[in-house]
């Protein structure tokens, strides 16, 4: 799911349930990694955004799918290697191998049941995975009694195009779908502002902030957030200063989004 050289090995990671764990698009599952924790208990349950629609990437209703990046950092003060438990658990999966899992669970990033919806996603990194539920619904499946005719924009941050997750999917999407989706990238380690700035996610929003936030302004539109937890606060500033502009404060409009249920934020 990424180019050639990207750390992290990101898989795409397909698990067979039988049609035992029926589930809809942005919701998560548990997994629970085998073995027992330095206290002698078994691991915690680690969430994992599921990135394939209600119907499983081969539409048989039996599958659930998940965007996992190995983690493995070097402690500053031992210098040792430390590796996640969960994350490797799951990287480390053989075709066949058994999986205990638990869920379905969270409601805070459904989609919208409003196919005119306006719906606005930034993403960086494996925080794709819900977004790619979305469109894969809206854009690859069909069905009978859904049919997507609004607008989704998808700003997805990574730091080099290497990391690029499902890009061909995602070009594929756009390039069938021009008056339906958007695509588009910040490149933070390879693309620049035009001051020479690292181009990260809220730098990629700045270049369309006005139709943004006439966007967000209409009552139909629907942003989500996935991803690292220190994307908040650059996209936060950005959006303050189109607030401040318009006579208002973000956090105010962010009250207002939340209480409409048009406001959707889940980072780790």
């Amino acid at each position: 799911i990424v180019g050639g050289g990207a750390p992290g090995e990101p898989r795409h990671i397909i698990m067979n349930h039988d049609g035992n764990v029926p589930y809809v698009e942005g919701q998560s599952i548990g997994i629970m990694a085998p073995g027992v924790d330095k206290n002698g208990k078994p691991h915690k349950v680690r969430l994992y955004s599921i990135a394939s629609t209600r119907h499983g990437d081969f539409g048989d209703d039996k599958t659930v799918s998940l965007s996992v990046k190995r983690l493995e950092y070097t402690d500053p003060n031992t210098g040792e290697l430390v590796k996640g438990v969960c994350s490797n658990h799951l990287c480390d999966l053989q075709p066949g191998d058994k999986v205990k899992i638990s869920g379905p669970v969270g409601t805070m990033m459904l989609m919208p049941e409003d196919t005119n919806a306006n719906i606005i996603m930034l993403a960086t990194g494996t925080g794709i995975a819900p977004f790619r539920s979305f469109l894969r619904r809206q854009f690859m499946e069909t069905h009978d009694d859904y049919k997507f005719e609004g607008l989704s924009w998808l700003f997805f941050g990574v730091p080099y195009s290497s990391t690029k997750l499902y890009a061909e999917e995602l070009e594929e999407i756009a390039t069938k779908n021009p008056d339906n989706f958007r695509l588009d990238w910040a490149v933070s380690r390879e693309q620049t502002t035009k001051d020479g700035k690292k181009m990260y996610l809220q730098n990629r929003m700045e270049e369309y902030a006005e139709e943004l936030w006439e966007m967000i302004l209409q009552d139909n539109t629907y942003v989500y957030m996935c991803g690292l937890k220190g994307m908040e606060s650059g996209i936060e500033q950005t959006m303050s200063a189109l607030a401040e502009k318009a006579g208002t404060t973000w956090t105010e409009t962010v009250r207002s989004l939340k209480k409409a249920g048009r406001w959707h934020v889940e980072v780790y």
